[in-house]
């Protein structure tokens, strides 16, 4: 009797490998962005639900982190725009970033954290995007849909903004 193969193979798809190698940064951009562990999740799902729709589209990808990371952000946007996002208010919760048990590390993550929440969502996103994921400046632009300068500007301001804050 053989065995039926199943629908999801990287032989099918070949870059199928190249999406779920990317899955990890996805997952820690998406906590950063929702701040809530099943939110996250939830954000990451419909990530690759919209890749997945759309796998015909991946041999014209070049790129997939960076085409993940512009569905990511465009389905967070679009999610604030409806205003179906909760806030967390930092002073009641821990954040759910893995730590030292030091408590000079946790209580520096705590401030990182804080300082991060009181950025305009535009210097944090461009700041997140360079430092945790390590894209380029060209990958950002094109991530988030705006001109080179433009991230240049917002992570500029961005790391002033921070420095003062912390």
């Amino acid at each position: 009797m053989a065995v039926a193969e199943p629908p999801f193979t990287t032989a099918a798809y070949p870059e199928a490998a190249e999406l779920l190698t990317a899955l990890p940064r996805l997952r820690g951009y998406a906590r950063v962005l929702r701040r809530n562990r099943e939110d996250a999740d939830d954000l990451v799902q419909d990530t690759l639900e919209r890749a997945w729709s759309r796998a015909a589209q991946w041999r014209g990808v070049g790129d997939m982190r960076t085409w993940l990371f512009s569905i990511m952000h465009n389905l967070h946007v679009d999610a604030l725009r409806r205003g179906r996002l909760d806030t967390v208010d930092l002073n009641e919760h821990t954040p759910e970033v893995p730590v030292a048990a030091t408590q000079g590390q946790i209580l520096v993550v705590r401030d990182l954290d804080a300082a991060l929440a009181v950025l305009p969502a535009e210097q944090r996103e461009v700041l997140l995007l360079t430092a945790l994921d390590g894209l380029a400046y060209a990958e950002i632009a094109q991530t988030l849909a705006i001109p080179i300068g433009t991230v240049m500007s917002r992570l500029s301001r961005g790391r002033a903004r921070l420095r003062g804050l912390m």
